[in-house]
């Protein structure tokens, strides 16, 4: 991206946009602009004036085009718009990452994921199906009906590639293991919408014996799609930035500190070169990333940057609980895992459910506790002061987790503390 690229797109917004045109009201175009000389969009400023009745973010009125609810992290999802050419812009980025995933000519791709209610993952992959440079055959299955129906429909025309969340797909695996069943010509699963762990991979191996995992695409409903998968890369946290459409930055988490150096963890950063009516411009996609290559676009997916279960005076990382999990389970399939927050007797708590398969569920309990209270001892020291309770595991079966009625991910992080 030029200087003179930048400078128009910031001129456009702060000219066209209420709220950009206050959030760049200091902002100087002439000289050499450069990205990092722009503020970080806040959120909750940015929602607050991107609303349904005087609307303060986008540039004009929506005349054509889609309007997106954003997923299910947040009890009250926000409005995302783009024109008809962006969102027909996006799903040919983003058919060319199936492309880069191994999509074949004659694949017949069971789409698993979502919709209705303003969701856009089932209605988007079926766009980009069509851009496809690579014909192949749709199964538009959706991922609300039962295990066990989705299970017969991509059985009877022999589905080939899958594209559904992690979640989604655990749950039909889990229906033909349960069966003694698996579908060998499925060649290859393609996930995107949540993070895929390697412990889900023992079950859908059960279940799809000759699968490839491999991510389908970096891409947020309100950011869009940023980046594509690597071909040939094993690690499938692994993705391209879509340039020169798309920019991506990691930053310091404290300082907002552009990082350039592969291997350090930053905050992503995500802006558009495309959209016009809700221009995103160093937005937080919510995620920590570190670069592989940044000359290259490449960069890691590390997991969210809001993860953090709050206890008391303490944050508890999901990501240190996952770790501890993926230790103790010694490769056993852990098919989901969801933390819970309590108030019991005036005190936090903490609950994790872990559903799979584990023989001995009060001893795999307690040495997942036993475990985190190693890596964690500040946390033993905040439960001895009386500050919070111990950490309690549950196993449970996988339908016992909850997920968002709407897009079917699963719901990490349960508050259900009131007041």
């Amino acid at each position: 991206m030029t200087a003179s690229q930048l400078r128009e797109l910031v001129e456009f917004a702060r000219r066209d946009s209420p709220y950009y045109r206050n959030l760049y009201a200091q902002v100087r175009t002439d000289g050499n602009l450069r990205l990092e000389d722009l503020p970080v969009i806040d959120h909750s400023g940015f929602w607050a004036a991107n609303t349904t009745e005087n609307n303060q973010v986008l540039t004009g009125r929506q005349l054509e085009g889609v309007v997106f609810r954003t997923g299910g992290t947040t009890s009250r999802p926000k409005l995302t718009v783009f024109t008809r050419a962006e969102l027909h812009a996006m799903a040919r980025l983003w058919a060319d990452g199936c492309t880069a995933a191994g999509l074949r000519p004659g694949d017949r791709v069971a789409n698993l994921f979502y919709a209705g209610e303003l969701y856009a993952s089932f209605l988007f992959n079926t766009l980009a199906l069509q851009e496809s440079s690579v014909p192949a055959v749709h199964l538009p299955i959706a991922g609300s009906p039962a295990p066990e129906v989705v299970a017969e429909t991509m059985a009877e025309p022999r589905a080939t590639v899958v594209l559904a969340t992690p979640t989604t797909l655990a749950r039909v695996a889990a229906h033909f293991v349960a069966r003694g069943e698996s579908l060998a010509s499925v060649r290859l699963f393609l996930f995107s919408g949540e993070a895929f762990h390697a412990d889900q991979r023992p079950l859908l191996t059960k279940a799809f014996p000759r699968a490839d995992i491999r991510s389908l695409g970096y891409a947020s409903v309100d950011a869009g799609v940023l980046a594509a998968p690597v071909g040939g890369e094993p690690d499938t946290r692994v993705h391209r930035v879509h340039r020169p459409h798309k920019l991506v930055e990691i930053v310091d988490e404290h300082t907002g500190e552009p990082i350039r150096e592969p291997g350090r963890p930053g905050l992503v950063l995500a802006t558009d070169l495309v959209r016009r009516l809700m221009p995103v411009i160093r937005y937080p996609v919510g995620d920590v990333a570190e670069w592989v290559d940044q000359e290259d676009g490449r960069f890691r997916l590390l997991g969210r940057s809001e993860t953090g279960a709050r206890l008391g005076p303490m944050t508890v990382y999901l990501e240190d609980l996952r770790a501890v999990v993926d230790e103790v389970s010694g490769g056993r399939p852990i098919s989901g895992m969801q933390a819970v927050q309590r108030r019991r007797d005036a005190k936090d708590e903490l609950v994790l459910r872990i559903a799979g398969e584990i023989e001995d569920p009060e001893r795999f309990a307690a040495l997942v506790v036993a475990r985190f209270d190693e890596l964690r001892p500040a946390f033993g020291e905040h439960v001895g002061a009386g500050m919070i309770h111990p950490l309690t595991v549950e196993h449970v079966p996988l339908a016992k987790l909850a997920v968002n009625p709407r897009s079917g991910k699963l719901v990490r992080l349960l508050d259900q503390r009131s007041g």
